[in-house]
């Protein structure tokens, strides 16, 4: 579902895959070869929402900001039940399944948040950065094995154009 609200629409680059089943609301600039999946809620009401190329926003994701807005830089992966309610999402970013990021938090480029970790709201995370814990603390820099699943997408990427037009096609 896409939907305006007031005068602000949502801007979806034609490479990009939104699901049927998922929403996108109001003040939203989605880029390139990015994908919005079932039930995944993309909510530019109060703010405007810009999301980078090579996107994924995973099944049940949530993404939200107040009026100060939100930008998600590019290679980032919002895992399934992913909560964002933040500032800055930097590029080549994992926030893991279930991880909530509260308002006004930032994380830097080439970060790792754990699945099921909770970012405070304000928290400043630097770039290379491993973030876990309820509430999450840095754990310390990103190592190789955590890097592994950045590398395989960006050696994917020809497979992914073709499925993200196989969804288009099949109107998952």
């Amino acid at each position: 579902m896409i939907v305006a609200l007031g005068s602000r629409s949502p801007r979806i680059a034609e490479s990009a895959f939104i699901s049927e089943y998922a929403s996108v609301i109001g003040d939203v600039q989605i880029g390139e070869y990015s994908a919005a999946f079932p039930g995944a809620v993309i909510r530019g009401d109060l703010g405007g929402i810009k999301i980078g190329n090579y996107v994924l926003i995973e099944d049940n994701a949530v993404v939200h900001c107040d009026s100060q807005g939100l930008d998600i830089g590019d290679d980032v992966t919002l895992g399934h039940g992913a909560v964002v309610d933040c500032r800055k999402i930097g590029s080549g970013v994992l926030v893991g399944m279930n991880a909530t990021v509260l308002r006004h938090a930032e994380i830097g480029d080439s970060c790792v948040v754990a699945a099921g970790a909770v970012v405070a709201e304000g928290m400043i995370i630097p770039k290379d950065s491993f973030v876990a814990g309820v509430p999450a603390e840095i754990i310390g820099s990103v190592n190789d094995r955590q890097w592994k699943w950045k590398n395989w997408r960006s050696e994917l990427r020809s497979w992914w154009w073709e499925t993200l037009q196989k969804y288009k096609r099949e109107r998952l």
